[in-house]
């Protein structure tokens, strides 16, 4: 066998970032999402917990298609272009695109290349990086508008942390949630990054 076949006989590269967990803490929490919620207030000012859901479910099926380089309508939309409208089969629909969003980024081709999301282009590794941040960042909108107690690993956070943090010549960064909130050096490493992303982690529904 020469270097060449050697070579092309070599496993690809493991993905970067695992978005498993994240997608599976938001499915966690829906369960204790009754009805008469769905018109609660929520950490992103223009959506209830109706949009909000709306919103992770347009994201988890956007990012699915993402991955797997599937560039349709999905993928073309910005997704401030319209509020989003809640499925009724949501219960359903959404724990379904979080499980196929997790398992599409799994794929080592994901990661590579170009992609387009919320109708950006941008390179595969960008593109799972925002994914998991949109994930961990609205399950914590989530579990916040609905009084449920929300963590997350190390390892996402520090990489949500580092796709976040403000940049010499864009210091509000800005241009996937807000401009950032201050919030002690020594807080949780969540509270930093949900300030980073433009919310107060103090923020409760009426406070």
């Amino acid at each position: 066998m020469n270097s060449d076949s050697t070579h092309a006989s070599a496993p690809a590269p493991a993905p970067a970032l695992d978005l498993e967990p994240a997608a599976r803490r938001i499915t966690g929490l829906l369960d204790a999402i009754g009805d008469d919620r769905l018109g609660g207030p929520t950490p992103c000012p223009d959506y209830s917990v109706r949009e909000l859901l709306a919103h992770l479910s347009g994201l988890a099926a956007a990012f699915r298609d993402a991955a797997r380089k599937d560039l349709g309508a999905s993928t073309a939309v910005a997704p401030d272009a319209a509020l989003p409208v809640l499925d009724d089969a949501w219960r359903e629909v959404l724990p379904r695109r979080l499980e196929q969003v997790a398992a599409a980024w799994r794929s080592p081709a994901a990661w590579t290349g170009m992609t387009r999301a919320g109708g950006v282009e941008l390179p595969g590794e960008v593109a799972g990086a925002v994914a998991l941040d949109e994930l961990l960042v609205h399950g914590w909108d989530l579990a916040r508008a609905t009084g449920q107690p929300y963590e997350a690993g190390e390892a996402e956070l520090r990489a949500c942390a580092a796709l976040l943090a403000p940049v010499d010549d864009d210091p509000d960064r800005g241009g996937i949630f807000g401009p950032p909130v201050p919030v002690p050096d020594d807080a949780p490493l969540l509270d930093r990054v949900i300030g980073l992303s433009g919310r107060r982690p103090d923020w409760r529904p009426g406070g």
